[in-house]
């Protein structure tokens, strides 16, 4: 039972550190990107002919265009962004986030969203021939919009003529206080032949250029609110072709752990969305399907574009489901509670590490009732060691029996052998729940702490002024969490024999040398947390010694 137990411990303390990614996330992630391939062959099978001949294409390369040098780039200045506009495309060329920066360093920049030369790359590019390459040159009727004051909105027109005949006016709205941006076209047939457009709205985007160790834990990648289902695509799965997502798009883009780039389609139950690959660009393609244009006929097309982090309460006061993309996966029903409080602590002490301590607390306080009955049954069956001892000399050689005695001996006693194991299993939901919160949440996102430690998304670092190969800098909170884990180690009742004690001391290096690269948010949570089990700890051996 003691070497059942010793296992079992080891092997929930590698669940919850590193089989959480590979039993959680990556099925997650497979089982949505084969849900996406599904629909792809629902598509061929089901969606209007128009519309899969006008959606979907073998061609695996992006289209290019020559640049118009006479065309010019628009400057929008709010005070939450600051884009360019090319009116080669209408597309945004550039869109800078003024309150984040690209790195943690001040002087790195704000974080740049969009940024190319090349009109077909853009953001947000309108065409009448699904993507293929003909894209409008717009002329503004201004070359700089400024917003500044809260609640204000202003409007860009642009006006184009496109082959065939036809005129194409575009009204962009932007607002000073929301990452919303509403698009709107009027296609209007100026002759009297008939015309066939493919109206479709692109984006490409290559992966944001943020430096993030734990990144590579998160998903990166084109992103659709499908049919009320959110639609993850491993950007690796694009390498053997396009694939095609048919009607019910409310919203479609490029998602990762932070921020977003998308499109919300005013008639998302006439679009199909295609996804394309080329080289380490996604090309995200919203498409209405082939449509007639009479003769002076007009139709209307709109969307809204949201360019701009991936913060829960920003997303849900931008509605359209946007909120859909901050998915915690398993846990979300606790993680979302978790992070509002977060939030909710931050408001009053504007210090995450603050708040993450206050959490920590609070979830301790929730589970100290069980706890308690945990720590006082080991300490119980700490007691019961000598009995225990004589009942493995005496039946050695019939581990049946041996058995037997040793649960009659638990009943007499009234020791449950697990229960210094229920309370981890209980708290395994909430750490789950809390772990991925402080690795993907934005909040978080360079955020300080106190004395070093200025980013709690990161690594703990001290710097000290000399380059330590691979760690860089001294990981000073990761060392106090692994004294701390020894300590509770050291104070906390053990049934185990002596071989197995031994093997068990060697789980606080371990821990300690898994959490280096892990967000020192996770970090700080799990220290605090040490310190209080080991005050609980220091609680019931005065209460038993009393």
């Amino acid at each position: 039972m003691d070497l059942h137990r010793a296992i079992l411990a080891v092997a929930i303390s590698f669940l919850i550190l590193f089989g959480y990614q590979y039993f959680f996330v990556k099925p997650a992630l497979e089982e949505q990107s084969k849900a996406v391939q599904e629909q792809v062959v629902e598509a061929g099978q089901s969606a209007d002919a128009q519309v899969s001949a006008a959606s979907t294409s073998t061609d695996t390369t992006l289209p290019t265009v020559a640049v118009d040098s006479e065309a010019r780039d628009i400057t929008i200045d709010t005070p939450l962004y600051t884009a360019v506009v090319d009116e080669q495309g209408g597309g945004f060329k550039s869109f800078a986030l003024k309150q984040y920066r690209t790195d943690i360093d001040p002087q790195s920049g704000p974080m740049q969203l969009i940024v190319t030369d090349n009109p077909a790359y853009s953001a947000g590019v309108f065409t009448l021939d699904n993507g293929n390459g003909v894209i409008p040159t717009f002329r503004a009727n201004m070359e700089k919009l400024t917003l500044k004051t809260p609640g204000e909105s202003k409007t860009l027109v642009m006006k184009a003529t496109m082959p065939g005949n036809i005129r194409l006016v575009r009204t962009l709205v932007f607002h000073a206080d929301t990452y919303l941006i509403n698009d709107s076209y009027v296609v209007e047939n100026a002759g009297d032949a008939v015309q066939q457009i493919s109206p479709a709205i692109s984006m490409v985007n290559r992966p944001f250029s943020h430096s993030n160790v734990n990144s590579r834990y998160q998903f990166s990648g084109p992103t659709a609110f499908h049919n009320g289902e959110l639609i993850q695509t491993k950007i690796k799965k694009l390498q053997d072709g396009p694939l095609t997502l048919p009607g019910g798009i409310t919203w479609t883009g490029y998602v990762d752990h932070y921020f977003m780039t998308t499109i919300i389609p005013r008639q998302g139950d006439l679009s199909s969305v295609s996804l394309l690959k080329n080289d380490d660009r996604v090309r995200t393609l919203l498409s209405h399907g082939l449509s007639t244009l009479n003769g002076q006929e007009k139709k209307e097309f709109g969307y809204d574009l949201y360019l701009g982090p991936k913060k829960l309460d920003v997303l849900k006061q931008a509605g359209d489901q946007l909120d859909a993309a901050v998915n915690f996966g398993w846990f979300d029903m606790l993680a979302k509670p978790m992070l509002w409080l977060l939030n909710f602590f931050h408001d009053y002490l504007k210090n995450y590490g603050v708040a993450i301590i206050l959490v920590t607390v609070i979830i301790k306080a929730v589970f100290w009732p069980i706890t308690q009955r945990g720590m006082k049954s080991m300490k119980n069956m700490q007691k019961l060691q000598p009995k225990m001892a004589k009942l493995r000399e005496k039946y050695k050689d019939d581990p049946a029996k041996m058995n037997q005695e040793m649960m009659a001996m638990y009943k007499t006693y009234k020791v449950n052998p697990l229960g210094g194991c229920l309370p981890m299993f209980i708290q395994i939901p909430f750490f789950f729940a809390l772990y991925r919160v402080l690795m993907a949440s934005i909040e978080l996102r360079h955020a300080p702490f106190m004395l070093w430690i200025n980013d709690l998304s990161a690594p703990d670092r001290l710097w000290i002024g000399v380059d330590i190969p691979y760690l860089h800098g001294i990981p000073v909170l990761t060392l106090l969490m692994g004294a701390s884990m020894y300590l509770q180690q050291k104070m906390t009742p053990t049934t185990a024999d002596p071989t197995q004690a031994k093997i068990m001391q060697f789980l606080p290096v371990i821990f300690t040398v898994m959490f280096l690269n892990f967000a020192s948010g996770l970090v700080l949570y799990w220290f605090v947390n040490n310190l209080l089990s080991i005050l609980q700890q220091q609680l019931i051996n005065r209460e038993n010694k009393a």
